[in-house]
């Protein structure tokens, strides 16, 4: 049984990943988060505001609760996680609050605590913009797990926001303190990122934390190589839609088309909500959804859904996302709705999406990629 006790020097606190599934096999917290709660016991903050960025389900934040953190995150599902821990815990929801990726922090944090996240880009655009915010004695802490702190870190965080001391590793986690030089120019951020569309008279704009942000993915691009759009799909889903790549082709082929583009991440949906102002500036036949999935969408509400499942969530790698997914689509679409879905070769999601549509085709494959067509008929 998945471990849900946290025991930390602030106290104990039940904690779970969210959205809550059955089975579930990992924690919402690991050794990084732990040996920063450690840390903060045996060298306490000064008085002052706390910045907490990437709290993949609210661990810190809830274990820190009463020093009232700000929650800085790209994750829909980390916040949402966050508030359900919260409660669990019978903790007001104002004891913390929730900033997305897309919004700067206004103010000046004591002490900043940063999980390093999957995409260092994402680390980037943070320390781009948290260091005109920070104050000379502002103390700066990152901590990740040690697979995950490469050299490009440390670099990164030298570059930007100043020196560094790494703390002993502790059950397989790190811990960087970063002092403040503010004397360091400042660096340009170059997110978002622009790209052309080869092909189209599209430039795609990418926010840090969106996937394939330099460049078309492979992945993507074998999906488009065989797309059609019929006149008869009125309701298009782009799902997990990243930078809405998928979406914006369909929506520019049938101009008549409703667009809704899902997605858990905010910098992914400002990134498609850019994008769309190509073919539709007013957005009116565009659609946005921060959110788990298709949970939002009422039943037989869909023709045709796309979709590039990911394949982890935060460090973690599995196909719970993807069958999620699936399995929403199935409930999504109308008679006769299509879901295209495109995958590596060894995910076997062949086998997976027959649980959910009986008629399954596959309509392209090459040495990496499967392209599935799923249809429901019921």
């Amino acid at each position: 049984m998945t471990e849900k006790l946290l025991s930390a020097p602030s106290g104990e606190w039940i904690l779970s990943r969210f959205p809550q599934r059955q089975k579930e096999l990992l924690r919402a917290w690991d050794a990084a988060d732990e040996y920063v709660l450690q840390h903060l016991y045996e060298r306490p903050p000064a008085p002052g505001r706390l910045l907490i960025a990437n709290d993949s389900f609210g661990a810190l934040c809830v274990a820190l609760n009463q020093l009232a953190p700000v929650n800085w995150s790209d994750s829909w599902l980390g916040h949402e996680g966050l508030r359900a821990n919260l409660a669990t815990n019978q903790l007001s929801k104002a004891q913390v609050m929730s900033l997305p990726s897309t919004t700067t922090p206004d103010f000046c944090p004591q002490l900043t605590i940063i999980k390093v996240p999957k995409t260092l880009a994402l680390l980037e655009d943070q320390l781009c913009r948290l260091k005109p915010l920070l104050a000379a004695d502002s103390r700066v802490i990152l901590a990740g797990m040690a697979k995950a702190m490469t050299s490009a870190v440390w670099q990164m965080l030298e570059r930007i926001i100043g020196p560094t001391q790494t703390g002993p590793a502790r059950k397989k986690a790190q811990l960087i303190e970063v002092t403040v030089d503010n004397n360091l120019p400042r660096a340009d951020n170059p997110y978002p990122t622009r790209w052309p569309h080869v092909g189209t008279p599209f430039n795609i704009s990418n926010h840090a934390n969106v996937f394939s942000r330099q460049k078309l993915d492979i992945g993507t691009r074998f999906m488009l190589e065989h797309l059609t759009i019929k006149p008869h799909q009125q309701d298009i889903i782009d799902l997990g839609c990243g930078n809405g790549i998928l979406g914006l082709t369909a929506g520019a082929s049938n101009t008549e088309a409703n667009v809704h583009f899902v997605d858990e991440s905010y910098m992914a949906i400002e990134s498609a909500r850019d994008n769309f102002t190509q073919i539709n500036q007013s957005l009116e036949r565009g659609r946005f959804y921060l959110g788990d999935g298709l949970s939002g969408f009422a039943d037989n509400s869909a023709d045709l859904i796309l979709c590039n499942p990911p394949f982890h969530q935060s460090h973690a790698v599995g196909d719970t996302v993807a069958l999620a997914m699936f399995q929403d689509a199935a409930r999504v679409l109308r008679k006769d709705g299509e879901l295209w879905v495109v995958g590596n070769r060894h995910l076997g999601y062949h086998i997976k999406l027959k649980r959910w549509f009986s008629d399954l085709e596959l309509l392209a494959s090459n040495s990496k990629f499967v392209l599935f067509r799923a249809r429901q008929n019921r």
